[in-house]
């Protein structure tokens, strides 16, 4: 930053003595200021001062910078650095304090909410105002008014005798009063020695007071330990009932403290755990081979077309049950799943009339890809995400339940805070898992609360949900950052020691052990995909190789000793039932499994053929008689549409079928010797016969036996939902570049000097002239080489003030060079609102 030998007057005056990076800095930390990008240096300042930009650049502040801003916000106006150390460092001082000081006091100026240099330190006036104490906002520190703020409103003869019970002379005037009790008060020695005159009552009761709030209760006779304490003004009354302890009071019995515990290091992140990093990956890696099988599941058992959409959007709770227990997964995690795939981008709604959730055709194109690649797919939409699985079962602000895939789910901060988590855990050694309080403390410190929103600490919920969901993704393993999810992350292992803490006004992740090496922001796209492919690479090779067999056992049942490929997969998943899951999956066959292979088309010769190709057993004797019989009675019976009908050559079959009780709810009756009509419809006849132990078959209206494959529904194509933005993006290097150098250019434009002139207007408004004055001015300007100061609106409507030095005018243009923008540009005059020379200095 360039110095300058006038103090700065304004906060505008300070950013003008600011160099480019400097401005580039302020405008990364708070990206509200560039949008859109202000004209001057004096809108900037005057945006960077306004409510809504200051508490968003306070709520973004570690606990140290915050301390340090509130503790100017009770120093006076303007304060010194020795005065702002001696709040936050006490009478007896703090080394860590003092050393941390500079980076708090670098961040707030940086950040443009603290102006003027170390002798003339000014807090922006709005965040003064919203950090000052005030009977309506107590501020953090517990401290009250001052003496001149408690005793404004109080009568001059009150004020002097407070002035005689402390022992001071009497005054002409309160204002000087005012000034001897705050110079008593402020004297450490005099202080003391009128604190050890009080009685250990009187005492106590301004103990109880010392740390805040420093507002009591009084009757209208107090006590005797009372009436000394408002003798000698050390309490001051604020209203009827009502008494405060002053500020200079406070601080005194608080040895100079603002706060109670200052905190100017952030906790460490220490390491409860660690593991050798190959089993840190191998547990990673099967978590994300669970992963991937928990979605494709998922998937599988929506394929078909998943639950209805509720009328407001998103999944019932009975539909969300049926899916945890689908997937044998407590209903919250089923969540997450659910919520994961959405993100991903692979279900949605399908958009019909009976509106219902079901895959998108990107999920068919997933499926094809490599299972880290998946996994990779998976990773990425959960750290972007703003949806947050973890509110799912909560109530939103009008009370309603928040249901998953339904609206009301986004927080904007969860990528951020997942960010932070990640990038802790990537500033641990290699193998180490932090405790969850630890993370969480250093969360807390580096992104404090203030004011009601302490009630609802929905960061530290966001963070808690990280850690677990980054376990549950494989991302994490036993704890601690996988090799793959470091590599995702773009983090390079920590494994260097670092000897000195790291301050406050560091960005990377600061703990006592270790030197993180984790990025500060979130990945570039380009930067993202090599990451992406890295994490890839080093998952694959720890990720169970698909097999092509199964061990067939005699008891009707196979065993997967690992995942299949997919051919193998799809069709047995079909031909039998999931048993068990775990480390190697069990399959059931049973009559109705076989049953609905050869309704999907298979024939016994298939069946037969296929387990004998994959299996390295011999197909079990019990298993092939299963097929035969299941496939002999297979469409023996043949049902139809009328309502519906059944036909059968066996006229003994279908007198049995009439005789069976459990018949009688589908109404049958005989049509001829070999065709029963039902008043069902043919899905609930042939569910209704398979009950009963028969094996029917569907028919088409030509007799032929419908194969009855399973046909996936697929929405029409859908994108992923876009992640909900915390504000305004950070600006890339380009942005800041032109924002700057527009900026610049327009300040100036508006701080110029230039004549004076009766026709020109006040300061700070454009020139206004004539057409003809400004085209002989230009003219003149062209002959002479002189610049000029103009006021131009463009085809938008946006008006500006530029410095231009006139080349020619022809044609209704003027072809100059313009200072403001460094380059040669052509303006129309009709667009010039007037001209104004230059002074001469």
């Amino acid at each position: 930053m360039s110095t300058s030998a006038t103090p700065p007057r304004s906060l505008a005056e300070a950013l003008r003595v600011r160099d480019d990076a400097s401005l580039g800095a302020l405008l990364r930390a708070r990206p509200d200021l560039i949008t859109p990008v202000p004209t001057d240096l004096t809108q900037l300042a005057t945006r960077a001062g306004t409510r809504a930009s200051v508490v968003r650049a306070l709520e973004r502040l570690d606990r140290f910078a915050l301390q340090t801003a509130e503790a100017l916000a009770v120093a006076g106006e303007p304060a010194s650095y020795e005065e702002l150390l001696g709040l936050l460092a006490g009478d007896a001082g703090a080394p860590a304090v003092a050393g941390a000081l500079p980076r708090a006091l670098g961040t707030l100026r940086e950040q443009a909410l603290v102006w003027g240099e170390d002798e003339r330190l000014r807090l922006v006036r709005t965040a003064r105002e919203l950090l000052a104490p005030s009977p309506q906002h107590p501020s953090p520190t517990g401290l009250g008014p001052t003496v001149q703020e408690a005793t404004a409103g109080m009568s001059p003869g009150r004020i002097q005798e407070i002035v005689t019970a402390a022992g001071l002379p009497s005054t002409h005037d309160s204002v000087t009063a005012v000034a001897a009790l705050t110079g008593l008060f402020t004297d450490r020695k005099r202080m003391a020695g009128l604190l050890a005159g009080l009685p250990e009552e009187s005492l106590e009761v301004l103990r109880r007071l010392v740390w805040g709030p420093p507002y009591g209760q009084v009757t209208a006779d107090p006590a005797v330990r009372l009436r000394r304490l408002l003798d000698l003004g050390l309490l001051l009354p604020t209203a009827p009932g009502t008494v405060v302890l002053p500020r200079e009071v406070a601080l005194h019995l608080r040895g100079g403290l603002a706060h109670r515990a200052t905190e100017p290091l952030p906790p460490a992140v220490e390491p409860v755990a660690t593991h050798r990093p190959q089993v840190v990956d191998s547990t990673a890696a099967g978590q994300a081979y669970t992963a991937l099988a928990t979605v494709e599941e998922l998937l599988k058992d929506w394929d078909e077309g998943g639950p209805a959409v509720l009328r407001a959007g998103g999944l019932s709770v009975r539909d969300l049950k049926r899916t945890a227990v689908a997937l044998d997964v407590s209903e919250p995690v089923a969540a997450f799943w659910v919520e994961l795939a959405y993100a991903a981008g692979l279900i949605a709604s399908d958009g019909e009339a009976d509106e219902r959730y079901a895959a998108t055709p990107a999920y068919d194109e997933w499926l094809e890809r490599p299972a880290a690649e998946r996994w990779v797919r998976l990773a990425e939409a959960w750290l972007t995400a703003t949806r947050t699985a973890g509110l799912i079962g909560g109530r939103d602000a009008k009370d309603r339940t928040l249901s998953a895939l339904g609206p009301g789910l986004d927080r904007s901060a969860a990528p951020e805070v997942r960010h932070r988590v990640l990038t802790l855990l990537a500033g641990l050694p290699e193998g180490a898992s932090p405790s969850a309080e630890s993370v969480l403390a250093r969360l807390r410190w580096e992104r404090p609360l203030r004011g009601p929103q302490r009630e609802d600490d929905l960061r530290s919920r966001l963070a808690e949900w990280a850690l677990n969901e980054a376990e549950l993704l494989g991302v994490t393993g036993r704890g601690a950052l996988s090799a793959q999810g470091r590599a995702l992350w773009g983090a390079a292992p920590a494994k260097a020691p670092r000897t000195e803490p790291s301050g406050p006004g560091d960005k990377l992740p600061v703990h006592h052990h270790a030197v993180p090496s984790a990025p500060v922001e979130p990945l570039s796209p380009p930067e993202q995909a090599v990451a992406s492919a890295a994490a890839a690479r080093l998952l694959a090779p720890l990720l169970p190789e698909p097999l092509d067999h199964v061990l067939l056992q005699a008891d009707l049942t196979a065993v997967a000793p690992g995942p299949l490929q997919r051919p193998l997969a799809d069709v047995l998943d079909v031909l039998a039932d999931v048993e068990s899951k775990g480390g190697a999956t069990v399959y059931r066959f049973t009559p109705g499994s076989v049953r609905r292979a050869l309704d999907a088309g298979q024939s016994a010769s298939d069946l037969h053929a296929f387990l004998a190709a994959h299996s390295r057993t011999p197909v079990p004797q019990p298993l092939a008689y299963l097929i035969d019989d299941v496939a002999r009675r297979h469409g023996h019976l043949r049902v139809g549409a009328a309502s519906a009908y059944v036909r059968c050559d066996d006229d003994a079959l279908l007198n049995e079928i009439l005789a069976d009780k459990r018949a009688a709810g589908l109404h049958l009756r005989r049509l001829a010797p070999t065709v029963l009509a039902a008043q069902a419809d043919p899905a609930v006849l042939l569910e209704g016969l398979r009950q009963m132990g028969f094996a029917p078959a569907a028919e088409s209206a030509e007799g032929d036996v419908l194969i009855a494959r399973a046909h996936a529904h697929r929405t029409p194509p859908r994108t992923a939902p876009e992640p909900v933005p915390d504000g305004p993006p950070v600006p890339d290097a380009t942005l800041l570049s032109a924002a700057i150098r527009a900026i610049r250019a327009g300040d100036l434009a508006s701080t110029t000097p230039r004549k004076e002139s009766p026709d020109h207007g006040a300061a700070g408004e454009l020139p206004r002239t004539s057409s003809a004055e400004t085209l002989a001015t230009m003219q003149a300007a062209v002959l002479t080489n002189e610049a000029l100061w103009i006021g131009y609106v463009n085809a938008e409507g946006s008006a500006s003030q530029r410095v231009i030095a006139p080349i020619r005018v022809e044609g209704g243009f003027v072809t100059a060079y313009d200072h403001t923008a460094d380059e040669v540009r052509t303006y129309p005059l009709h667009r010039i609102t007037g001209v104004a020379e230059l002074a001469e200095d």
